[in-house]
This record gives structure tokens, sequence and C-alpha cells, in this order.
């Protein structure tokens, strides 16, 4: 039995690997076309017919380009790494990522997701940088430092995108102002004459990044207004909604934010069951604008956030791969407005 080339490797069932070269002599056209059709290159004229018996090759083949010879001849990967969220986000920033990552199919990236639970800093930056991804867009949940920026740009990383609470250096940074959030929601609890606020503090793992500054900014509001504002932490589960109702008229509260619309929806519900009207003993506002809460009795006061469009961020990224010497980018994100329902 003859050894695998690497022209044309063996698989384990002993079966060639299907080559370009394989594909070109099915279609009948050069390796270069091949590769100018799969890669879709669009310097170089190809007929419609042409790249259609190309790709019917290819598929009767089961021929795929192979990603790091493709490298090699662009001088850079095509992958965008996106660590995994580690923490519950929601409705609103599943869909911004969904848009994110469909997006940047269509400009030809491969998106890989990133499992990076227990990973800090650096530690983090080089696990990313040795899978040699043209650019990194993180979250914020590992908290990235010059020196990381400056690991993953030496591993050929041409673009480091930031969506935080806070600026890092060297990175195309898009802040956003969770405390605006938990300012606003107040500021509308304390128009309508709400004096002792709660405020929502999730306990699941990983959201004292969002829930810890949205805290912050509505006690900034209580205070300029001399009103109180007490934290009230809850998971997401509903003996602990129930267990907090249980006790609400205790605390003496007239109105709570509920940090986002899930956690409103969920305390609503228990503060009802426990014979504690809304909005009449206590208002009630979330922040999301889900769909959901203006399905409910009464519908639910929110807090709408404005983001940054998928796509947006996906052509921003393609730039700063194309152009990496351009000066970063940086822009302030949650526009966030009160939108008033009956819950308050």
């Amino acid at each position: 039995m003859s050894q695998p080339t690497e022209q044309s490797p063996e698989r384990p069932s002993g079966r060639a690997v299907p080559t370009s070269a394989d594909v070109a002599r099915l279609a009948g056209v050069s390796r270069a076309t091949v590769s100018y059709v799969l890669n879709n290159t669009s310097a170089v004229r190809i007929s419609e017919p042409t790249r259609q018996r190309v790709r019917e090759a290819a598929e009767e083949l089961g021929y795929v380009p192979h990603a790091a010879a493709r490298s090699l001849r662009a001088g850079h990967s095509r992958m965008v790494l996106l660590p995994t969220p580690h923490v519950p986000v929601g409705p609103l920033y599943s869909q911004f990522f969904n848009d994110f990552q469909w997006a940047l199919r269509r400009l030809d990236y491969t998106v890989v997701q990133y499992g990076s639970v227990g990973l800090q800093a650096e530690e983090a930056a080089r696990a990313w940088a040795e899978l040699r991804p043209v650019a990194v867009v993180s979250l914020g949940e590992v908290e990235l430092t010059g020196q990381g920026v400056e690991i993953l740009k030496r591993s050929g990383a041409r673009a480091v995108i930031t969506l935080g609470t806070q600026r890092v250096e060297g990175t195309h940074a898009f802040v956003m102002d969770q405390g605006r959030v938990g300012e606003v929601a107040t500021e509308h609890l304390l128009e309508t004459g709400r004096r002792r606020i709660g405020v929502i503090v999730p306990e699941e793992p990983g959201l004292a990044m969002f829930s810890g500054p949205r805290l912050d900014g509505a006690r900034r509001a209580a205070e300029a207004a001399g009103a109180t504002v007490v934290p009230l932490p809850l998971r997401y589960e509903e003996e602990s909604a129930d267990a907090l109702a249980a006790r609400w008229r205790e605390l003496g509260l007239d109105g709570v934010f509920a940090y986002n619309d899930e956690y409103a929806m969920l305390l609503m519900r228990s503060l009802q069951d426990a014979g504690i009207s809304v909005p009449e003993e206590t208002a009630v506002i979330g922040a999301d604008d889900l769909l959901l809460g203006r399905l409910l009795r009464p519908r639910l006061s929110t807090v709408r956030i404005d983001m940054v469009v998928g796509r947006e961020l996906a052509e921003l990224v393609d730039r700063a791969v194309r152009e990496p010497d351009a000066p970063p980018v940086s822009r302030d994100l949650l526009d966030s407005r009160v939108v008033r329902r009956e819950s308050s």
C-alpha cells in the first residue's frame, strides 16, 4: 500500500481526501480558477457557468478549501474570535450577536467562539492568540490589558475590539454605560413620586459587570433627589422571587428597578401573587424592552437600550482588518431612555 502524500492525504477510512487539483480536473478548469471561485475572489472575472461547474465539482467530490493554505496566501487568517459569553446575557444581547455573526459571514469571515471561563487577562490573550485570529471581539468579561492586546497583535490579530464598561488601550472600544440604565430607570420612578426604591441585583454568576454599574447609577439618581435605594439580591428562580415578595411590605418599598425585563416579569408575578398591586403599591420598571413585557398586564415599563448594530460592528471589523494601522475607534453605547407603560 502506498504512503499518503501531502497532495493527497488519506482519510481514516482509506479514501483519499479530494484536492483542488481533483476539482480542477472534474470541472475542466485550472487550479487557479478553482481557488478564485471557492475563495470568492472578486479581483478576477470568471463567468457564472464556470463558477457553477467548479462549485458542482467541489460538492460532488466533497472538497472544501484548506483554511491554513488560504491564510498563507492571504498573509492572514479570516478567523474572527468571539470569546463565548459565560453570563446569561439575555435576548437583547443574543439577538445582537446573532446579527453580528451573520454579518461577518456575509463578509467572508469565519466566526469561532472560544470558551474562556476561568481565564484571566494575559492568560486569555495567549489562549486566543494560539488560534491566530485576524480579529478578536471581546465582551469585556475578561479584563483585557494593554499587554494582552499586544500579545494578540504580535500573533497576527489586525484588530482587537472590546465591548465593555471601560476603554482598553490599543483596541477599538465600544463603551457600554451601564450606569446610565439604572440612572434613567430610577429618575423615572422618582418622577412618579416614589421615594424608597428597590434595585434588583441578580445573584447569577458573572452579571456583576452589568448589575454593579446599574446599581451605582440608581444610587446617583436617588441621592440627587434625597430618596433611598435598597439593593435586593435575587436569583432567577420563582422561589427566590416569592421569598422577596413575602417580605415586600416589611421593606417598605414603593418602587423597584428590576435590573432587566426578565427579572422584572419574574418579580412582578410574585408581587401580584402576594397581593401587592402594581403600580398602586409598587411601581415596577425593567430594561431591554422585550416584546413579552408588552404582553403582560399591567404592561411593563422599561428602559429601551440602543446598542451598536451587528452589521455596523462587522463592517468595523472588516475595515480594521484591511487598515490595521488606522487610529482606534472609540464610541459610547447604550443610549438609554424610558418607555413608560402601566406598571409604573
